[in-house]
């Protein structure tokens, strides 16, 4: 679904000569065929394909000698191949010449390893900064970053973006009015992205006491605020195996919540989620297509949105050398926790 309103289509031509490139790995074509298309180009041509061994070769099918590359590549779903794959692509285009490369992930895979909370664990989401800086990228255009600390584990420029006027417009759309509405995180580490939500749309806060005892699995202990007889619209950066979520929106039915819609930004979708969400007190789920899913398997209360006018916006501005925060004019705002 691309939001027109929100980013009519650009006016400016691309110049087909030393101008804007774009190139894709194979983890979201569709999505890098979308920002394409709202840019007025292509996806350029690359072999892209795997030896016996499972080894990755990459080799790019036109020159981009002094030309601006931008890579799209989402680290998901297998993480490790795409991970390895974007590296070997920006090393392509490293040797190949190009002015600047910039990689474009929408979804940052290991970012939930932003830190060392127990002795002798590895800090994956520093790594793979360094993995992206030493393969030879110049710049990483990220959206909705797990923490944005993120930002500082990197030594080469970080263009950080927000899926929240995509997600806030869908919402808008919905003509719920606000005083019976009420914004939810899902725990107190969301408390500042869902206050951002909430100013937007107008409506009060409440928060979802949890705690979690293991890696994916979390138990939902009571509501701070009042959510009686609201309509109810949770707001996350991830939905991973979906426990987080629907353990929430079950509290919130129990609290008397009228309806519960949720908003992420990446549908990580493993394991059990989709079961757990298709059977969750859930009305709808609005996730956006950082990461691609098969919609026609997905139960009816998903709704994927299209983030390709917002990362197609960001590129062009990149390359214009024009400011991306004005896209959004909450950077003081909001802080992603």
């Amino acid at each position: 679904m691309v939001l027109e309103m929100a980013f009519p289509q650009l006016e400016r031509a691309i110049n087909p000569t030393h101008d804007i490139k774009l190139f894709a790995g194979r983890s979201n074509p569709k999505l890098a065929q979308e920002i394409a298309d709202y840019l007025g180009t292509t996806v350029g041509p690359m072999v892209i394909k795997n030896f016996a061994d499972g080894e990755i070769y990459v080799q790019v099918k036109e020159s981009v000698r002094g030309d601006d590359v931008f890579i799209i590549q989402p680290l998901c779903n297998p993480v490790n191949e795409n991970l390895m794959e974007l590296l070997i692509i920006i090393d392509a285009f490293k040797r190949a010449s190009a002015k600047s490369i910039t990689a474009v992930i929408p979804y940052y895979g290991y970012a939930r390893q932003d830190r060392k909370t127990s002795g002798r664990e590895a800090i994956t989401a520093k790594l793979v900064a360094d993995l992206l800086t030493t393969a030879g990228a110049n710049r990483v255009l990220a959206m909705d970053l797990h923490t944005g600390q993120i930002q500082g584990f990197f030594n080469i420029l970080v263009d950080h973006i927000y899926a929240t006027p995509i997600l806030v417009n869908y919402i808008n759309s919905l003509n719920i009015n606000s005083d019976d509405m009420v914004a939810v995180s899902p725990d107190t580490g969301g408390v500042q992205r869902t206050r951002y939500f909430a100013k937007q749309i107008g409506c009060s806060l409440a928060i979802i006491d949890k705690r979690r005892d293991k890696h994916n699995e979390a138990i939902a202990s009571h509501v701070i605020g009042d959510v009686k007889d609201k309509v109810c619209v949770m707001f996350d950066d991830i939905i991973d195996t979906a426990g987080t979520i629907c353990e929430a929106s079950k509290l919130l039915k129990k609290e008397g919540a009228k309806e519960i819609y949720v908003c992420a930004s990446h549908p990580v979708f493993s394991g059990p989620a989709v079961e757990r969400l298709a059977n969750a007190p859930i009305k709808e789920c609005i996730v956006t297509n950082t990461i691609p899913l098969e919609m026609e398997k997905m139960p009816p209360n998903i709704k994927q949105l299209s983030v390709a006018p917002l990362l197609g916006q960001a590129i062009s501005r990149i390359h214009d050398d024009e400011s991306i925060s004005s896209l959004f004019g909450f950077e003081k705002d909001i802080q992603v926790s």
